[in-house]
């Protein structure tokens, strides 16, 4: 079990990657609506946190030959399930966080 909360952690080694997936899981969204919904992240932390996402296989980039060209942000399957494991996560924050006993 310990090699795979590895894996685990390993995602969200990026700093922001709490705020990003959950920002997402209401829907895909370009990097503009990304930006101003978790305005705390500087653009170029968001930019290596969508990235890092992305080679972890959570998130999907999609670029749309508009003019100018449209970039999408969304949660993969694999994201969404994520979600559902932070979700669960803070479940158990609200339970013992603060130094519950």
């Amino acid at each position: 079990m310990g090699s795979n909360i590895c894996e685990v952690l390993q995602i969200l080694g990026a700093k922001w990657a709490f705020l990003v997936i959950d920002e997402l899981c209401r829907g895909p969204q370009r990097f503009k609506q990304l930006q101003r919904s978790v305005k705390v992240i500087k653009t170029q932390s968001l930019t290596d946190t969508l990235r890092h996402l992305e080679q972890n296989g959570i998130v999907l980039r999609e670029v749309f030959p508009t003019v100018p060209v449209t970039v999408q942000y969304s949660l993969t399957e694999k994201g969404m399930d994520f979600q559902a494991a932070l979700k669960e996560m803070e479940k158990w924050v609200l339970k013992w966080g603060d130094g519950g006993k």
